[in-house]
């Protein structure tokens, strides 16, 4: 790839509609300072000094679409509670549409509350249920999927699945029916309960620990014989055209029906790797909606979720961070 057509490849991520289906979430923070210890427990007295609350979950996904320059539309399901405001506001913040989304009331917004004080995180408090949603919601949320579809030009369909019940195996076979009968490419983020489930998509992506549990099986990350093995059954078994498997700090392994490579991880300074698997998932989306190979889609995408871990805490990619370091490569 010349430089002129790296230029083209980013700006014709700016005409890219993503649709993300998956769990919501809300990831609030606390920052505070810590002087004594209460009186009524042994534990750390916090005084806030800064509150603030981002979108977590698939919402991660959407913010790292939406700075690649594609637009994200976000599908799926909050609480009628305060925290599922907080979440429709924050959309409408980022100018994100928000009628992919559907309120319940049976059901909290899955909420991560995280108490950080000095650099340190202090307790994490969880609000949420992972509970199927009932048959009707799904419903209702697919609708809203159809609607979408049916209504613009979406370029590629991602599944953010996190395990909080809002993708059923139902739910997956419809999505796909509908993105085979409009032509557009399926990415999935997978987690345990639902692995199998993914049939005749265009790119899995798990991790390694996802990919031992869903495959029932013991693979280490240097064992490139078991893993190119591992990938054709699993490949095989659920009709996945590519299969990218991160590989933390050893990088990625692609295997598709021509290509079977493992992309190295840059070096780099790490920080933290939260939120470095949507960023991933989010780059190779974008790369699968406008055709790329995939040895180029895992490249780009390793690249990319390498730059994140270099950052503290869940940011989104840097476009042209990204641009130049790629640049670099040719």
């Amino acid at each position: 790839m010349t430089s002129a057509e790296l230029n083209k490849l980013f700006t014709s991520f700016n005409k890219v509609n993503a649709l993300i289906i998956g769990d919501l979430m809300l990831d609030a923070y606390y920052w505070g300072d810590v002087s004594r210890i209460s009186p009524e427990a042994p534990v750390p007295i916090v005084s806030v000094r800064k509150k603030e609350s981002r979108m977590g979950g698939a919402g991660n996904v959407a913010i790292n679409i939406q700075a690649m320059g594609a637009t994200p539309y976000l599908c799926g399901i909050i609480g009628n509670d305060d925290n599922g405001e907080r979440m429709l506001k924050i959309m409408q913040e980022n100018k994100m549409p928000v009628h992919g989304v559907v309120k319940v009331t049976d059901r909290p917004t899955t909420t991560k509350t995280r108490i950080i004080s000095h650099n340190q995180h202090i307790v994490r408090i969880d609000e949420e249920t992972d509970t199927v949603i009932s048959q009707q919601q799904s419903d209702k949320l697919f609708a809203q999927v159809e609607k979408i579809v049916n209504g613009g030009k979406i370029g590629v369909i991602i599944f953010e699945d996190y395990d909080k019940g809002v993708i059923s195996s139902a739910l997956i076979d419809k999505v796909t029916a509908l993105a085979k009968k409009h032509e557009i490419p399926t990415v999935v983020d997978p987690k345990k309960r639902n692995f199998t489930a993914y049939r005749k998509v265009t790119l899995f992506k798990p991790n390694l620990k996802e990919l031992k549990e869903g495959v029932g099986t013991d693979i280490d990350a240097t064992d490139l014989e078991k893993l190119r093995k591992t990938a054709e059954v699993l490949r095989k078994k659920q009709e996945i055209d590519i299969a990218l498997i991160t590989l933390s700090e050893h990088g990625v392994y692609v295997n598709s029906d021509k290509e079977k490579k493992l992309i190295p991880a840059h070096i780099r300074n790490i920080s933290d790797v939260s939120g470095a698997g949507d960023t991933v998932v989010s780059v190779a989306a974008l790369c699968c909606a406008l055709g790329l190979s995939p040895i180029y889609t895992a490249f780009l995408s390793n690249l990319a979720g390498g730059q994140v871990c270099e950052k503290t805490g869940v940011v989104p990619v840097n476009k042209e961070q990204l641009l130049k370091e790629a640049g670099q490569y040719l």
